[in-house]
This record gives structure tokens, sequence and C-alpha cells, in this order.
């Protein structure tokens, strides 16, 4: 049978599970059953994607992240390297609690730093920001930056990734020239 997706030799594929056209997976990775990954993922060595994962289109993983089962990943994220998820608030490893996971989404063109950690049931806005190490304890919104421990919003980024400049209640991208203002409690492109 020719895939369209690759799979390095040294990684397992568990059946059954979705794999989208020109995927490529890496070096020591695991897919477990029932995962689902969108066309042209990225995903590096060393990760784990749980059973019932959802991974939209265009998304890089890079080395050593494990997405557990209950995290949903829409199209355009990237997740940096060792970034960590979490799907049980108070897990004892005496106690089963497979019942209990929490649900994380990280929307749309989100990106993830490197060895931030994402406490389950808290979703990550659309073009988001989290730097590295950061430790996410709630919800952070549509083009936010937030870092720290916990993590505290610092500002907003456009969706090119670059930190927006306030002025006058507009923000504005000082590479692209991209503008932003606030309706409803949340930062959306300006018309």
């Amino acid at each position: 049978m020719n895939k369209d997706y690759f799979v390095h030799e040294s990684s397992y594929i568990d059946e059954p599970c979705e794999i989208g056209k020109g995927t490529k997976i890496w070096h020591f990775s695991h897919v477990m059953q029932n995962a689902k990954i969108g066309e042209n993922c990225n995903i590096g060595q060393n990760v784990v994607i749980s059973p019932n994962v959802v991974i939209g289109n265009n998304v890089k993983i890079q080395n050593n992240v494990s997405v557990y089962t209950g995290v949903i990943c829409e199209d355009d994220v990237f997740l940096g390297p060792s970034c960590v998820f979490t799907n049980v608030i108070n897990p004892r490893a005496f106690i089963e609690r497979k019942n209990e996971y929490k649900k994380t989404i990280v929307k749309k063109g989100a990106s993830v730093g490197a060895n931030a950690t994402i406490v389950c049931g808290h979703n990550i806005g659309s073009y988001a920001f989290v730097g590295a190490g950061a430790v996410v304890t709630k919800d952070v919104p549509d083009y936010a930056l937030v870092i720290g421990t916990p993590a505290k919003v610092v500002g907003y980024v456009c969706k090119c990734g670059n930190k927006l400049e306030k002025t006058n209640n507009i923000y504005k991208c000082s590479i692209c020239s991209k503008e932003y203002i606030f309706a409803n409690e949340n930062l959306i492109p300006r018309e």
C-alpha cells in the first residue's frame, strides 16, 4: 500500500488512526489508536500522540512533546520543544481517572514555546503566543502574549507573530502593518 505521508522506520503507528497527506512523522515517535492528524503536519522526534487526540492541518510539533488525550490542536499550531500538556487536575498513581480527562483546545495559529506547561481544561486562543517556560493556568485570549509562572498577559501579537505596539487603543504590527482593536473584550483585526 502506497502512503501519502512519511513515517520514519523507528516510529510506531497504532491502528486505527488517521494521518493526512504530506504529513511527516520523525524518529522514535508514537501515534496511538484513534488519533487524527491533518495534512502537511511535521511531527518531530520522540513525540507521543495519545488516543483520540485531534491535530489539524499544517501543525508543527517539535521534539519531545506528548500530546495527551483531551487535547485538540487546530490548524497552523506550533508546539515548541518539550512543551507539556496535562489531562487530569489531580492525578494519583493509585486512582484511575481516565473518565476525568479535561479538554484543552489550542486554537488556530497559536504558538506554545519550549518547555511551557498547559494545565488541562484551559484553552489557548487563536494566534496567541505562550512564551517559553510559561505555566498556563487559565484560558489565554486570542492574540495574547503570555509569559511567566503562572502565565500572565504582557501584550498582544500579530497573526505574523510580532509583538503589537499600542497607540490610542489601536494595536499595530511594525512588521506587516496589520492593525487590531478591542471589540467585545476580544482583540480583532481592524477592517
